[in-house]
């Protein structure tokens, strides 16, 4: 099983996450690119550091793309995560919030969202394909 979030939630979490003072001067800090900025430099063949994130997608497939997770759930649904795992172990859950990123705006500009849907697709394929 696995869990994800949604592209532009996901990125903003890296983007968020990689905001922080512990990186200031680091190649991966995004302390002073704007979430615009950092999407489009995702959407490159080969990204700057500050934008090398990985994949969703990729990390839920197997080596001959077929999926590689039974049971895809939203991180926005994790209600529905949860229920299953208590189910299949017969526990009961608390999951507190832990590792939460800094608040940000993370507004997209409308061109670079449809960049974003056209260059990663398969991001929000993957997305689409799990449960809500």
């Amino acid at each position: 099983m696995a869990i994800i979030r949604h592209p532009v939630d996901w990125l903003g979490s890296w983007y968020r996450y990689r905001t922080r003072d512990a990186l200031l001067g680091h190649e991966n800090s995004t302390a002073n690119i704007s979430f615009d900025d950092f999407v489009l430099e995702y959407c490159k063949g080969k990204p700057a550091e500050f934008a090398k994130v990985g994949s969703q997608n990729k990390f839920v497939r197997l080596n001959d793309d077929n999926l590689g997770v039974d049971h895809l759930f939203r991180y926005e649904s994790l209600n529905k995560a949860v229920q299953f795992l208590e189910q299949r172990l017969d526990v009961e859950i608390d999951l507190p919030m832990r590792n939460v990123s800094p608040v940000l705006d993370l507004q997209l500009s409308p061109d670079i969202k449809d960049k974003l849907h056209e260059k990663r697709s398969e991001e929000f394929a993957i997305w689409e394909r799990a449960q809500s």
